[in-house]
């Protein structure tokens, strides 16, 4: 009965008409597929010093697979539980802003032109998925 009553009181229903809508903007067929390509940018981020062939410079290598790590990680959290974790999802774009500007700001000498391109590339994408991911969901609330 106290389970009954607590379902339908005021704050319940609020907090779940709150969080429904980006429920449902991330049950979108354009958010899954940013949540995609996001979590896919995250995880080419973390294996592209091995596959860009710049795993020799330890700084790089370690900063791409920990940021695209991350980023994988906030991506399949997007996609799980977008209602939830809604407030950062300025973070996305903000690694993107890193990926751009790491070749220049990471130890060492690492701004080669295999390294730049990659990480401008990786960024540039990032940033504008990460920017389309917050467009819907503010689309979506409005």
């Amino acid at each position: 009965m106290a389970t009954e009553s607590m379902s339908r009181h005021p704050d319940i229903v609020e907090l779940r008409a709150k969080y429904e809508k980006y429920e449902l903007a991330a049950m979108e067929p354009a958010a899954q597929a940013v949540t995609g390509l996001l979590f896919l940018t995250g995880l080419y981020i973390a294996i592209s010093g091995w596959v860009v062939g710049f795993h020799g410079y330890q700084s790089l290598t370690a900063n791409n697979l920990i940021v695209g790590i991350a980023l994988a990680v906030l991506a399949l959290g997007f996609a799980s539980m977008y209602g939830r974790i809604h407030g950062i999802g300025w973070v996305a774009p903000a690694i993107g802003v890193w990926m751009i500007i790491t070749p220049w700001v990471v130890r060492g000498d690492v701004a080669h032109p295999a390294t730049i391109w990659s990480n401008v590339v990786a960024g540039a994408v990032t940033l504008l998925l990460g920017l389309s991911s917050m467009a819907l969901v503010m689309r979506r609330s409005r």
